[in-house]
């Protein structure tokens, strides 16, 4: 099919817009692919519509190919199956509610398991039904506080969400295995670099799951790969080393010291290597050597709120993001001063364990980092202004309700598997792959009859994939300075071919060409435009980045064409003679 620019609702831009944080969101408004309409939500223009319909096509081509069945839901649902489940308070405020004339309350889908699995729920009723495979590809909406990054991070999206139904927990290892191999294969045609992480279910839940991440900077999800063996995985899902139990019968009785102005860890470790009565003997103190306490007020679904003290290694913070992970549906924050004049027992910079681990003040839970072992020594508050406690042993002088995953991660932390150095990175979630187990089928009544004749609940798996976020993703995995480079199957076009000059004959030979190449499968933007300067024809072909470029101009008399390969700059001459098949060929066609 031939594009016409000349006719093509097409207008690039060449100004950044001023609210873009990253590439994709730059390049994408800048060559004429997408328009903001408001804050999350934006429109397809023409090229950047058939970006989007090429990624679909991939994927549900894939889906096909795995021998999913597609099916279709509306957007608009009813409040009733999302109460079944708890997830009508759970989302929050992330869910677009509203009400029809009779009052009856809907909501925007954001995800659609209890739909899949009414629908499998009013069909299927025997073991011999099963397993089944059901997806679709639909348009979901979420009230993102901060929508950002262009089609990032959207308030509308598209997704390609599926859901297997098995029998047994072996059959749902099955379908997830198939699952995975198809995304691997679908991501490998868009195009894409990935990298499959070890991942937290969050609201989904379920037990095993798996992130499929396109690794790039401006990605809004950390992650880590063992630098000495195949262990990857999202920050939230890292686990810790927990260092051995240590023999503390040795230890030095905890003594409580005065640390005037100490109310920072900073300060506090300044302090204590420069009083003589403070120092130790044989090495500095450092941050690791300090317990701190840091307090948040935690609301449930219901909205209740109980606070929830942790205690962590003095120079790790608290990853607001794994807070959230471990904590969902519950919602976090930090203690603010009134939360403090409630709470007196807790002293605002000098929050110690002893208050927490011994006289535990009423409805205050106290869950430490798994670093602070039995045994393990520390420098932490008084509970008293401007006093510390030094060698407070765990288990000994405290203890705790349990272990928390909220420190953050770094670069070299241990591997939880081989006890190599851990590598930090970002990535931008692209798939991600859920064993739900029965959490949906219980809540739906959902059970077919058994090979016994007793009645078995469903077993279940959930699988996404975020369509128009792919769009993205492949945005900022291929650009330069310039602009946008697509792969060539999600490429608006194979070839941009580009007509200069002032007389006929090069838009004559172009226009022949683009025939040709037609003819042959190949699909063609054909910049015809008159009165265009070519260095406007060849910003534009680098901005929009279709992966070859056919320039047409001053060499035409002598029988040659330039033929450049947009994502390697490399430059050839090609005889006119040989163009159509040359080109062709270069298009795999």
């Amino acid at each position: 099919m031939i594009t016409r620019m000349s006719s093509l609702f097409l207008r690039t831009l060449r100004e950044d817009p001023a609210d873009a944080e990253v590439p994709s969101h730059r390049f994408l408004v800048r060559a004429g692919y997408v328009r903001r309409v408001a804050p999350g939500i934006f429109s397809w223009l023409p090229l950047g519509y058939e970006v989007y319909r090429n990624v679909e096509r991939i994927v549900r081509e894939e889906m096909n190919g795995a021998g999913f069945q597609e099916v279709h839901f509306p957007a608009l649902l009813p409040r009733e199956a999302y109460e079944a489940t708890g997830r009508w308070n759970e989302y929050g405020d992330t869910l677009f509610r509203l009400q029809d004339r009779k009052n009856a309350d809907y909501l925007l889908g954001p995800t659609h398991e209890e739909m899949f699995t009414l629908m499998v729920k009013g069909e299927y009723s025997s073991y011999k039904d099963l397993p089944v495979t059901l997806y679709q590809i639909q348009t979901k909406y979420r009230d993102e506080a901060r929508p950002r990054a262009g089609i990032l991070r959207g308030r509308e999206f598209v997704m390609k969400d599926s859901y297997s139904f098995d029998l047994d927990d072996a059959g749902l290892e099955a379908s997830y295995a198939r699952h995975r191999q198809a995304y691997i294969d679908t991501f490998t045609r868009l195009g894409l670099e990935f990298v499959i992480v070890s991942a937290m279910s969050g609201a989904m839940g379920g037990s095993a799951s798996e992130e499929f991440l396109a690794p790039t900077v401006v990605g809004e999800d950390s992650f880590v790969r063992c630098t000495s063996c195949d262990y990857a995985a999202n920050v939230e899902a890292v686990t810790t080393p927990v260092p051995a139990s240590m023999d503390f019968a040795a230890l030095p009785t905890s003594h409580v010291e005065s640390t005037p102005n100490a109310a920072s860890i900073e300060d506090l470790v300044a302090l204590s290597n420069s009083e003589d009565s403070l120092r130790r003997a044989g090495r500095d103190w450092v941050g690791s050597d300090t317990l701190k306490v840091v307090v948040f007020m935690v609301t449930d679904s219901e909205g209740t709120q109980k606070p929830l003290a942790i205690g962590l290694p003095g120079d790790r913070e608290v990853d607001a993001k794994r807070l959230e992970a471990v904590l969902h549906p519950r919602e976090a924050r930090p203690f603010e001063d009134a939360d403090f004049a409630k709470h007196p027992a807790l002293v605002k910079g000098y929050i110690g364990p002893g208050v927490l681990g011994l006289a535990k003040p009423a409805g205050i839970e106290f869950l430490v980092d798994p670093r602070i072992v039995e045994g393990s020594s520390w420098i932490s508050g008084a509970d008293h202004v401007g006093t510390h406690v030094y060698d407070l042993v765990a288990g000994r002088d405290f203890t705790a309700d349990g272990t928390i995953e909220v420190a953050e991660i770094r670069e070299g932390d241990l591997c939880p598997e081989c006890g190599g150095a851990l590598s930090l990175a970002r990535g931008i979630e692209i798939g991600h792959i859920f064993q739900l187990g029965r959490k949906y089928a219980e809540a739906m009544g959902l059970k077919v009859q058994g090979e016994t004749g007793d009645l078995v609940t469903v077993t279940m798996g959930s699988y996404g994939i975020g369509v128009s976020r792919a769009v993205a993703a492949i945005a900022e995995q291929s650009h330069d300075d310039k602009g946008l480079m697509w792969p060539r199957e999600v490429a608006p076009a194979d070839v941009h071919l580009i007509a200069t000059g002032k007389t006929d004959e090069p838009f004559d030979y172009a226009d022949q060409l683009a025939t040709d190449l037609e003819g042959r499968g190949v699909r063609v933007l054909l910049d015809d435009r008159r009165g265009v300067s070519p260095g406007v024809k060849f910003n534009d072909s680098e901005l929009i980045g279709i992966p070859t470029i056919v320039v047409v101009g001053k060499r035409l008399p002598e029988g040659f064409i330039e033929v450049k390969d947009r994502s390697t700059g490399e430059r050839v001459d090609i005889a006119i003679s040989d163009a159509v098949g040359e080109i062709s060929a270069i298009c795999g066609r």
